[in-house]
Formats: structure tokens, sequence, C-alpha cells
């Protein structure tokens, strides 16, 4: 329901999205006026400095920011030859973020309602959210009311006595936007824009009857498990829980009794939710560790891997289905799932994640963009794309200051904050 406003044709802007287990970039150029885009730059490394979602070692991860920037660059540079990139926007990991919904009203006197209006009641809203340590990263209309009577979708030219704003904020830690912006800063970048991780991965893989009908995405990463719902075109909740394809991994390799890298090589191939009746007959080989630390095989069912997968995925549904109960999301949320991030490719995930929440479930690949890489349009990178789409599409969803109609986006007055107490 928010009163999109679109990047400049022709402008440049870059996603980076710090995962746990990989570190991605996207360059776009806008090449219309209502945020359509073209990619021309794509990179990617393993995540280093990063655990569970948690920066454990900034150095490390600015060096993982600095080559997947520099794979992009490279891509870019055959169209923009030697073109540096400055204007970025970053995903916030949700473990940082928490999820408000509150109200506004102010008086209008019978006056036009105008944008200077809106941003006087988000400015008001705003002067109760502030803390010392959490900053507003997303603010969100999600429902206007025009004088007692609601279903207003646009507010702007209407006359009325006093407008109210249903809304939903985002905050997150400044600390972790401190450690966000100082990585992008230590690569020559500028911070454009943030965005709490689900919200970008809806925004590629939602259609527009999910957005508006209502619809939980779950984006299912390596150290942790984001997900928001969507009601009537906006992002209505959001949060997350520190479990993700990363311990479904280490609980094979302790259950199995194998190393690491071939317990996620196990998962890939054989790992599933759901037991075939073959699983009990289908023997597969298992590097275990022998007393001598050498990998000696062993055959084990494939349904044993199953046992050990299934407890943690099923763990993962719950505690997800529990959050949407404490908030009284679940009727918002329809009776739509959509799973993105690489977890979500797990064989029998749509299966399990339909039982557990009694909703229907599909994989949400991103939408079709122009010049994106094949490599780059799986359910892995939904989240880095719908970053593109956010800075694009949506850059009025962070809160604004209003000074004779101007408006400057939260992130200034966060960093301004950042420079005074830092």
């Amino acid at each position: 329901m928010s009163l999109n406003k679109y990047r400049p044709k022709n402008s440049i802007i870059a996603a980076i999205d710090i995962g746990s287990s990989k570190t991605v970039c996207l360059i776009a150029r806008v090449i219309d006026d209502k945020g359509g885009v073209d990619i021309i730059g794509f990179g990617h490394v393993a995540s280093k400095g990063v655990k569970a979602g948690l920066i454990i070692n900034i150095t490390d991860a600015e060096q993982s920011v600095k080559e997947s920037v520099h794979a992009a660059e490279v891509m870019a540079a055959k169209i923009f030859n030697g073109y540096p990139l400055r204007d970025i926007v970053m995903s916030i990991p949700s473990l940082y973020t928490a999820s408000y919904r509150s109200n506004v009203a102010i008086d209008i006197k019978g006056e036009e309602i105008t944008q200077h209006h809106l941003n006087r009641a988000i400015i008001s809203f705003e002067s109760q959210m502030n803390e010392a340590d959490h900053s507003l990263v997303h603010t969100i209309p999600t429902k206007y009311v025009v004088d007692g009577h609601d279903g207003v979708e646009n507010p702007l030219g209407m006359h009325a006595q006093k407008l109210k704003l249903d809304l939903h904020c985002v905050k997150a830690e400044t600390a972790a936007l401190q450690n966000m912006i100082t990585i992008a800063e230590k690569n020559h970048l500028d911070v454009d824009c943030l965005c709490v991780a689900p919200y970008a991965a809806g925004l590629a893989s939602l259609v527009e009857d999910e957005l508006n009908l209502g619809a939980l995405v779950i984006d299912m990463g390596a150290g942790i498990t984001s997900y928001a719902v969507f009601h009537k075109g906006a992002m209505i909740h959001a949060g997350a829980i520190p479990v993700g394809g990363s311990h479904v991994t280490n609980d094979l390799a302790a259950g199995l009794n194998t190393p690491l890298y071939h317990a996620e090589r196990l998962k890939v191939l054989y790992g599933s939710c759901a037991n075939s009746l073959s699983d009990s007959n289908e023997t597969i080989d298992i590097p275990t560790l022998g007393d001598d630390n050498n990998l000696n095989d062993h055959q084990v069912p494939r349904a044993t891997l199953v046992n050990i997968i299934r407890p943690r995925m099923e763990e993962i549904f719950e505690l997800i289905r529990g959050d949407l109960d404490v908030n009284g999301m679940d009727a918002y949320a329809g009776g739509r799932v959509i799973l993105t991030g690489g977890a979500s490719q797990l064989n029998g995930v749509e299966d399990l994640a339909g039982m557990m929440l009694n909703k229907q479930v599909r994989i949400g690949k991103p939408k079709t963009v122009k010049g994106l890489p094949e490599l780059a349009s799986g359910v892995e990178f939904a989240k880095t794309l719908g970053l593109i789409t956010y800075a694009c599409e949506r850059m009025n969803e962070q809160p604004t200051i209003d000074d004779d109609n101007a408006q400057d986006p939260i992130l200034d007055r966060a960093m301004k904050w950042l420079k005074e107490n830092w």
C-alpha cells in the first residue's frame, strides 16, 4: 500500500548481501521511470567472517565484499568501461532487527492532504520510537484512514479533517548498522539504503496477487531462516530464527561421524525431508573418521539421512508457526507460503512446510529481470535481486525528514547519530 518512489532513470545501484555462506554483489542500471532495471554486473564468493548471520570478523567480511564487488565490476566494465561503483543497498540480517506495528494520527483541518502531511505524520511517529541503541530502517504505511474511513489506497489530494496511518516499522541494532556501514566504507562504497533480508526476498519472488491477498515468505539461508508476512501490498511483519541449512549439515556430520565437507555433499546429493519406499533398502557410502583420523567408508540406509534431517527442518517451521501465532499474523499471511534461499532446495521441503504451516507452498524463484545471469536466477539469489527492486521502487519506505517538502532517507540521520556518538 506504499506510495512508491522510483529511482531516476539511468542511475546505477548495486546490491550487496553478506550471508553466512556467500557474499553476493549485483550491479543494476535503471532503464525506465518505473524502477525497471538491467543487471550489468554479478559477483559472488564464499563468505568469510560471518557465522549464523552474525559478523564475527569484520576484516574478513570486508574482504568478501571486496572480492564480490570486484567480480561484479569486471562484468559491468564491459558495458560501463571503468565505471567506479559507489551507491549500494545492503541487506540487514534479520537477527539484528525487530518488527513493530503502531499508528499515528494528525489533524489536516480540511486542507488537501499532501506529501508534507504524510511526512509530518511519520516524523511524529518516529519521535516516539527513537532509541539510542536502535535505529529505524523501515517505516511502511500499511493502512490509511481518512476521517474514520479506511480502505483508502492513496490519500494524496483528498480533503480531510484527520488522517490516521497504520505503520509497520523495523528497527535494527545501531551497532550492527555501524558494522555494515563500516564494511561498505572500507571498500569505498556509499550505503544509499538498507533493507531487511526477508523483505527483499519477497519483493523478488512474490507475484501481485500474493502481495495483495497475503503471503508468508520464508528465506532459508545457511545460518538463519528469516520470514516476512505480506498483506495488501505491504510487509506487515518480519522475523528470524537462528537456525538454517548449516545446522542440518552439522547434524549430519555429528550423526554420521563424517567431516562437514562430506556432510554438506551428502545433504545436497541424497538429503530429503521425507522418506520414500526405497529409502530403507537403498544404502549410501559414508566417509567416517576412524581412530587413526583416516577416512573409512561404511554404508547406511538412505532413511538414516532423512531421520537426521527431518527433525531439524520441522523445528524451523514450528518456530515460525509459533511466532505467527504469538503476533496474530497467521490469518494475514493467507494460505500461501513462498520458500526462497539455498536451504529451500532440499528435497521434500515444500510438502513438509505445507503440512507444518497448513498452507500451500511453492519455491520462489526470482522474477525474470533483463540481464540477470542464469547463475544468479536461482532461489539462493532471490534476496539479492530483491534488494535491487527495493532500492529502485520503494525508497520512500525509509522514514523521511520533512524540511519544506525535502526528503532525506533515515540512513542520513542514522549515520549522523553514529558519527556523533562513535
